[in-house]
């Protein structure tokens, strides 16, 4: 298939680097976070090393890794996605993070826990129990697991902070916190699983306030200008329809607690970045978090891609589509950074190619690269 497209124009906007806090990342493409599990006992290791460092050899600015799971019991439910605690762990991402930095890339781990969505009796802690804020994996569905105590809250706080730090002294650029896609923060933002009447729930600005303590704990643990992102989303695994927000002002009162405790980069995860987020203005999420809290916000959504990323982890392929719309918006300042996900687990090389012109040697997507590390 033939990808028509503004080449010396992708080159231009994609290839400008960007100031993240203390971080200079030399162009705006970024690789988003795609579970693995290629991580046995949680360990990164030579193969994850090379997965991540091919993808900075070949142009991509930022790096966000797959999910890591922090330092609490109830935190994940798989022996073979990585962990960002524990001394041989800690060990294999500092190489991870050198051989990236080696290639000329810039890195920030995603720190993760599953809260709800975890089945009891899995690994690596097969007796903790699945904890949230309600108990809750979904709306209107009935408690299967442990609505959180004040210990609870206080214990997972601190595991994220000292995931930060650990973050940052074995070498990492920044770290990202997962507060998306119906896992545990986004269970503490979602209406439909935060049933709370303490301080921890209500409205929207009271179900911000546990994700709002974990980002200012990582804050007050790590250099002022290391950079703190949130990727949030408004669909759930648990429900793609569902929102966070109805409105612009529903929106604002959920990020501004996030921005005035530390968030220095917004990643605004849509399955379609092309999609307007609300009525009346053709700004996607990423646009109306940037225009809502001033922050630098990077947009993700089947980038370069024609079919729809659920799909496409169910096994469909999907074939290359052009970024003008992508371009047009990156150009009107409408977001900062774009994020790439599907097209750079198929393509290592995809980065280099749209930087150096190279359109009609994109790759489509086929599913099979699930079971690579490619």
């Amino acid at each position: 298939m033939t990808v028509t497209t503004s080449a010396s124009r992708a080159a231009r906007l994609l290839s400008r680097p960007i100031a993240l806090g203390g971080l200079t990342v030399p162009n705006r493409i970024v690789m988003a976070p795609m579970t693995r599990m290629f991580s046995p006992g949680g360990i990164p290791g030579e193969d994850v090393r090379s997965y991540y460092a091919r993808r900075a050899a070949a142009g991509v600015g930022l790096i966000v890794t797959e999910g890591t799971y922090v330092g609490h019991d109830s935190a994940g439910q798989s022996d073979r996605v990585p962990r960002f605690h524990g001394e041989e762990q800690l060990a294999g991402w500092a190489k991870v993070a050198e051989d990236v930095h080696a290639a000329g890339g810039t890195i920030v781990p995603q720190l993760w826990h599953i809260g709800m969505v975890r089945q009891q009796g899995e690994a690596p802690y097969p007796e903790a129990p699945a904890v949230g804020p309600s108990g809750l994996v979904t709306a209107g569905a009935e408690p299967t697991g442990k609505a959180m105590t004040q210990r609870d809250l206080d214990e997972v706080v601190g595991a994220f902070a000292q995931a930060a730090a650990d973050a940052e002294r074995i070498g990492f650029d920044g770290v990202e916190l997962h507060g998306a896609h119906g896992y545990l923060l986004d269970q503490f933002l979602w209406d439909g699983t935060n049933r709370r009447t303490d301080a921890y729930g209500g409205d929207p600005v009271a179900r911000t306030k546990f994700a709002a303590e974990i980002v200012a704990a990582v804050r007050e643990k790590v250099s002022p200008d290391f950079p703190i992102l949130f990727r949030y989303s408004q669909w759930k695994q648990q429900d793609y329809t569902a929102r966070l927000a109805e409105t612009p002002e529903e929106l604002e009162a959920i990020l501004s607690p996030l921005a005035a405790a530390g968030v220095d980069v917004f990643h605004a995860s849509t399955r379609r970045y092309w999609l307007p987020e609300f009525e009346d203005s053709d700004l996607n999420l990423a646009g109306w978090t940037k225009k809502l809290t001033g922050k630098q916000v990077i947009s993700v959504g089947s980038v370069g891609l024609d079919g729809d990323f659920v799909k496409a982890f169910q096994g469909e392929g999907s074939a290359v589509k052009n970024i003008d719309n992508l371009l047009d918006r990156l150009e009107d300042e409408e977001f900062d950074m774009v994020a790439v996900g599907r097209a750079l687990l198929q393509d290592p090389e995809w980065a280099a190619k749209v930087l150096a012109d190279r359109f009609d040697e994109l790759k489509p997507y086929d599913a099979a690269a699930l079971k690579t590390l490619s």
